[in-house]
């Protein structure tokens, strides 16, 4: 061990395992050693940026040996963009490590009696898979590293990709992202050539002006193509003129926006897109349903992985055609509409009241008569006045957000006492600290990861309980 410029940094250290969030992990003298950028197998130089008595965090400064395991990442711009983080491991290998970390949060954080876990359910397609993606146009491209010590290359250049993992005002010049299909990529670029060839501005992050900003693009498996384009200020001749240039450039997008941001957030809560041309929304299939999207709805990003995630869940709920179910946190309906062929009742309740509207078009859309939609906190509405009028739940489907329900709802679903409860989650480490409170009633009875997102960390786990005798 050493010290370089007050930070200490570990020498030749051999990466042990994964831990959580993409990070892996050694252990030296008794310290648990958290390590960014790095798989097991590596030896490395670690540079700490957190030293605690029992553990620290670092990164790599330095590969003194690669793991047998890892493989050549098929991105250019891995590791720089920080979308993927394991490009450099084999795709079952991703998938064995997945499942240990829902494996070791269950067991670590829950500490509840655990049924056997079934395999992990992985992508039949890695690339190409999301149906959403959004991309950034920036006056300041990000530099690499080898770059920094070249004079004659400036950051003041016209960009459009994705930010630098950590930075805010600087923007990756993507080439091929191999996230979303095409027309994305080549979308992308033609925007960005039209707008530099007719000296359009592109957006200044640091100082919040310019022309040309963000651009999100929605491809359904239907074969619906969204695209909404961003516009840091309202130059109609501008706009008109670059939307008639995608236009007549890229006649298989179905719905065409713009939405003018002069926000100092790239969020679209507050905003209103305009149609340029199209209806305004995409249609995504799954399974037997239809789903109606809007610029400003959410629904899953991996079309075909979300179905086999709402399969799981459906199979989980036990529906016999008798069933009150309830659908928490039910976004634009999509879970509550997949199992309703199977239930005599769903119930579906958000708090976002623009999701609720879109959950009840969506059934609409699908002729299902025997669902309803609530805005509201369901600690407020599910009282014994809803009950009376609604029925009292036979299952319960959660789908919290990564933050996991929030504890007076846990003890509200105690308090509901529904016989089964299915529980979806997207951050397997919340939602073991939730099934540990769940624990006073209930039993964990399945449990089924889902790989939604190949080549990151992230994962999706699918948990059954049933009400303890």
């Amino acid at each position: 061990m050493k010290r370089k410029n007050k930070n200490i940094v570990l020498e030749k250290v051999l990466v042990e395992d994964f831990a959580a969030e993409g990070k892996s992990l050694a252990r030296l003298d008794g310290k648990v050693i958290f390590i960014e950028n790095a798989v097991p197998g590596d030896v490395v130089d670690v540079r700490l940026f957190k030293n605690k008595k029992d553990w620290a965090e670092g990164s790599v400064v330095k590969y003194h040996e690669y793991s047998p395991q890892r493989v050549v990442p098929f991105c250019s711009h891995f590791s720089v963009c920080g979308g993927c983080q394991w490009q450099m491991l084999p795709y079952e290998k991703q998938l064995q490590f997945k499942q240990k970390q829902v494996e070791d949060n269950l067991q670590r954080i829950g500490k509840v009696e655990l049924p056997e876990m079934m395999p992990i359910l992985g992508a039949d397609e890695t690339k190409f898979y999301r149906n959403k993606i959004e991309y950034t146009f920036s006056n300041k491209r990000f530099l690499l590293a080898e770059e920094l010590k070249d004079e004659s290359v400036s950051s003041l250049q016209n960009v459009g990709g994705f930010h630098a993992k950590g930075i805010f005002d600087k923007v990756i010049d993507i080439k091929i992202c191999y996230l979303q299909s095409e027309p994305t990529n080549r979308l992308r670029i033609a925007i960005k050539d039209f707008a530099e060839q007719h000296q359009l501005s592109f957006y200044d992050i640091k100082q919040q002006h310019g022309f040309l900003r963000t651009m999100q693009v929605r491809i359904c498996t239907t074969g619906e193509i969204m695209a909404n384009i961003m516009l840091g200020n309202d130059d109609e001749a501008a706009r008109n003129l670059l939307l008639e240039h995608v236009s007549k450039n890229f006649p298989e997008i179905t719905t065409l926006l713009y939405t003018v941001n002069t926000k100092g957030n790239d969020s679209l809560y507050g905003l209103t897109p305009q149609i340029h041309y199209g209806k305004g929304f995409a249609i995504e299939r799954l399974g037997d349903f239809q789903f109606k999207i809007g610029p400003k709805s959410f629904f899953q990003t991996n079309s075909k992985q979300g179905e086999k995630l709402y399969n799981v869940t459906k199979d989980f709920a036990e529906l016999t055609g008798n069933e009150t179910v309830y659908d928490l946190y039910c976004g634009t309906g999509s879970i509550g509409i997949f199992v309703s062929g199977s239930a005599k009742k769903i119930i579906g309740v958000e708090t976002v009241e623009e999701a609720i509207n879109d959950a009840k078009e969506n059934a609409a859309l699908n002729n299902i008569n025997h669902a309803s939609f609530f805005a509201g906190d369901v600690i407020n509405i599910c009282n014994d006045n809803f009950f009376a009028e609604h029925g009292k739940p036979d299952v319960i489907i959660t789908d919290p957000p990564r933050v996991g329900m929030h504890d007076k709802l846990v003890k509200k679903l105690l308090d509901m006492e529904s016989p089964l409860i299915v529980y979806v989650s997207c951050n397997p480490a919340t939602q073991a600290r939730d099934l540990k409170l769940l624990d006073e009633k209930y039993k964990v009875t399945k449990i089924q990861p889902v790989d939604m997102f190949p080549h990151t960390h992230h994962i999706e786990n699918v948990v059954q309980l049933k009400l303890k005798n």
